[in-house]
């Protein structure tokens, strides 16, 4: 396990456990929600979709929008990604009272700033006995016969080290896994999509929240920092409605409140494939070249999420 010294432990719970016990037990809190990009490659029109809904959604109650940048992806998160991500956000017509570009007072915005929230969330998370080293890799996993299919993307994690001694040789390379109650119904209210139920261990199995690269997964720094920067609404897409459900996990794990969720429609190409940043004739840089408008791409954007 990363290491983390007792007195970086008492200091985080002093400052984040306390004062997020304290602000989720508040009986009224003024909206805020967030765009988080990560710079991974050029924007492309429907995660600028996303986020437009997500600021018309805050302005409609009133509330704040902040930019997280993250960045936790070493190897394809790029310097010159991200200044092309907020010369592209507001081109589009995004704003954000805190960013990583203007501070505020949950600095830092860039994720890869941000490890030691991580890794104290990880040492309760390990002291409550919710997670469990595991050393199976991917295509252990799918190659296994014990390993139900979850979707065309995934395979349930058939529970292999879930049980093992967890003393390990020195030097084998493993990440944590959240130990998911199986057989439970894990259910919310999208402002969007209605009532949603998943399954723990049918509908998705024990799943990693630190990588075996010593890096927090996605579905543990989100939490931590949704949380930290006192998100009441987390508004994306409806490919990520299963880690919602995961993510309501480890909020509990962690005795925090959990935030509202409203998944959005995706944008599809001509072949009905979701958008993403491979679709580079749709990257933003690419639309606003051609002589699109700001206008015309969110009107484009609403005809392709309606299917029209």
């Amino acid at each position: 396990m990363p290491g983390l010294g007792a007195a970086v432990f008492s200091c985080f719970e002093r400052h984040f456990w306390i004062k997020m016990a304290h602000m989720h037990s508040s009986v009224a809190k003024k909206y805020r929600g967030r765009l988080a990009p990560s710079p991974t490659g050029y924007m492309h029109l429907g995660h600028a979709q996303t986020f437009w809904v997500a600021q018309q959604r805050a302005r409609a109650a009133g509330g704040e929008m902040i930019l997280r940048n993250d960045d936790l992806d070493r190897a394809r998160c790029k310097p010159g990604f991200v200044s092309a991500m907020i010369e592209d956000l507001r081109w589009f017509g995004l704003e954000w009272s805190e960013g990583p570009d203007c501070g505020g007072p949950f600095a830092p915005y860039n994720q890869s700033e941000r490890t030691e929230l991580y890794r104290a969330a990880l040492e309760k998370l390990r002291v409550g006995n919710f997670i469990y080293r595991c050393t199976c890799s991917r295509k252990e996993i799918q190659q296994s016969a014990g390993a139900p299919n979850a979707g065309d993307e995934e395979s349930v994690y058939p529970g292999t080290c879930r049980d093992r001694n967890s003393d390990l040789r020195p030097g084998t390379s493993f990440s944590w896994r959240f130990r998911v109650p199986d057989g439970e119904a894990i259910s919310f209210l999208d402002g969007n999509c209605g009532a949603q139920t998943f399954i723990a261990g049918k509908d998705f199995g024990d799943f990693i929240v630190w990588r075996p690269d010593d890096l927090p997964a996605y579905q543990l720094a989100c939490v931590v920092d949704d949380a930290a920067m006192q998100i009441t609404e987390v508004v994306r897409g409806m490919d990520l409605l299963v880690s919602t459900a995961r993510q309501i996990l480890i909020y509990r794990a962690l005795g925090l409140g959990v935030p509202g969720f409203f998944h959005c429609e995706l944008m599809c190409d001509e072949d009905g494939r979701r958008l993403a940043k491979r679709h580079d004739s749709l990257g933003l840089r690419a639309l606003r070249e051609r002589g699109e408008t700001p206008e015309s791409l969110r009107q484009n954007g609403k005809n392709r999420t309606d299917g029209k």
